[in-house]
């Protein structure tokens, strides 16, 4: 059968060439009918771009495309480091697209890789299988960093949020707090909800908290700042925020205000970015590793790109590391972490006090 071309889906979709082309690539002009249209007929007709093509008769383009939240930012910084320098040992290079967390943007992301790469790395919290298998192009090898895909195809590595979550807030019980709050991410973010999940089993465990103090927050400065002056004049002596920048934020706030880090309020952050050890007082975290949760995802794809048959599509969890620093460590109080597990495929990396 002959292969298909670009002619051939533009007439099967009853658009001009150049309007295929567009909506293959993602380009904004295009309606989403009609992208909706060329998509679905490049799929019946099994389309390969030229690029595509190209690289099939030598067998690579030696590119990876990397999708992300955001290319701004300490986390996303990190994780980018980390997938170039796998990237870099292996003479691959690099397509990176930022979704802008629009579905639609990370929709017309996905496909605009179509033909152009041997592999994508993807992290979206808010990716399912379903989406995934309506986006991205048919056989194309993916792994997912942090989503949740059960069910799906795809490999992915994630970070065990509700084991950090709990580590983070027995750290603090064994400081000495009794009210501890917790400043969330956004609502709707995977990795939000189930730090906060993390976060409510614990309290209600080991305090018998069952209604604490949970403020809203979008992983921002901001969020921190606003959260120092909601806490204010309430009887909280512990935060565990669901990400450094925020701790910051709240942490410099209360601190102006004339709070006493961590006499009078104890402060948690999650993640570890380079930020978190140079601030005054230094942010306790919970550390993720992020270099190397992307150099672990490319090195996954490029062993999922050169398998002669599939791998097994397993989850790999990675649970964060309790880094104690100046704004919770109380004294002489003994410090301790709590383990937790999770159901489905397993490989974890297991935390400890550093």
């Amino acid at each position: 059968m002959p292969t298909a071309t670009i002619r051939d889906v533009a007439r099967t979709a009853s658009v001009s060439v150049a309007s295929a082309s567009r909506a293959l690539n993602g380009h904004a002009s295009v309606t989403a009918a009609t992208r909706a249209r060329v998509i679905e007929a490049a799929d019946a007709l099994n389309y390969v771009p030229h690029l595509g093509a190209r690289s099939l008769s030598t067998r690579r383009s030696n590119t990876i495309g990397v999708v992300l939240p955001d290319l701004f930012g300490e986390f996303f910084s990190e994780i980018i480091r980390g997938i170039d320098y796998a990237a870099h040992r292996r003479g691959l290079q690099l397509l990176l697209s930022n979704m802008h967390g629009s579905a639609q943007e990370t929709a017309a992301a996905l496909r605009a890789m179509r033909g152009r790469v041997d592999g994508l790395l993807v992290m979206s919290p808010q990716l399912d299988a379903d989406f995934l298998a309506h986006n991205l192009p048919k056989g194309l090898p993916t792994v997912v960093m942090n989503g949740r895909i059960e069910g799906a195809r795809h490999a992915s590595i994630a970070i065990d949020n509700q084991a950090g979550a709990r580590t983070a807030v027995a750290h603090l019980v064994a400081q000495g707090c009794k009210r501890i709050a917790h400043l969330a991410g956004p609502a709707g973010n995977a990795d939000a909800d189930e730090r906060a999940l993390g976060f409510r089993e614990a309290v209600a465990e080991m305090l018998g908290d069952h209604d604490p103090i949970v403020l809203a927050g979008d992983f921002s400065e901001e969020a921190g700042i606003t959260a120092a002056a909601d806490l204010a004049g309430r009887d909280v002596d512990g935060v565990f925020s669901a990400n450094d920048i925020m701790a910051i934020g709240c942490m410099i706030a209360l601190a102006d205000a004339g709070v006493d880090i961590p006499r009078e309020v104890a402060i948690v952050g999650f993640d570890d970015v380079p930020i978190a050890r140079y601030v005054t007082p230094g942010l306790s975290t919970m550390r993720v590793h992020i270099a190397q949760l992307g150099e672990s995802a490319l090195e996954r794809l490029v062993a999922t790109i050169e398998a002669d048959e599939a791998p097994e599509a397993t989850a790999e969890f990675l649970t964060p590391e309790l880094v104690v620093r100046a704004s919770s460590a109380r004294g002489d109080a003994i410090l301790s972490t709590t383990g937790a597990s999770t159901t489905g495929p397993k490989n974890r990396t297991q935390g400890r006090v550093v």
